[in-house]
């Protein structure tokens, strides 16, 4: 290697276009490739998403349907299969309640818990959550366990 067959490492070099706007000599100077009048012929110019050159864009072809509650609560699930899982693994013996949510990443501090009936549940648990199906109830109350309502 000398200083005739120096070249920079693959990938290093992007850009290998002609550069724009310096002057009539170079070939793109003038509108500097930009063409004549136009939006995109002008400085700072940036297409709205979904733009479609004027026409009436998809988003406001379609029509629009349905309705959103804005008061809707959206409940983080935890099942009872779930629940069994913790009691097999020795993470609880006999309480559940947020902070066990929070640290076993079943739901956040801020979100609020439902329990769910999937699986079964054998052991004897005092289970705290905001809102409990009545099939998890139900299941709860068999294996012995309290359900607790926030």
């Amino acid at each position: 290697m000398n200083l005739s067959n120096l070249q920079p490492a693959e990938g290093s070099t992007h850009n290998q276009n002609k550069r724009l706007g310096r002057g009539e000599g170079s070939g793109k100077g003038g509108t500097s490739a930009r063409g004549h009048k136009g939006a995109k012929s002008r400085s700072g110019y940036s297409k709205k998403i979904g733009f479609e050159g004027g026409q009436m864009p998809l988003q406001r072809r379609v029509p629009k349907f349905g309705f959103t509650n804005i008061n809707r609560k959206e409940y983080e699930g935890v099942n009872l299969d779930t629940l069994q899982l913790l009691v097999d693994n020795g993470v609880i013996t006999d309480a559940v309640d947020m902070t066990t949510y929070v640290s076993n990443r079943l739901a956040t501090k801020n979100e609020i818990v439902k329990i769910l009936g999937r699986g079964e549940l054998k052991a004897k648990l005092k289970v705290t959550a905001h809102k409990f199906t009545a099939t998890a109830k139900a299941a709860i109350e068999a294996a012995g366990g309290e359900a607790v309502t926030i």
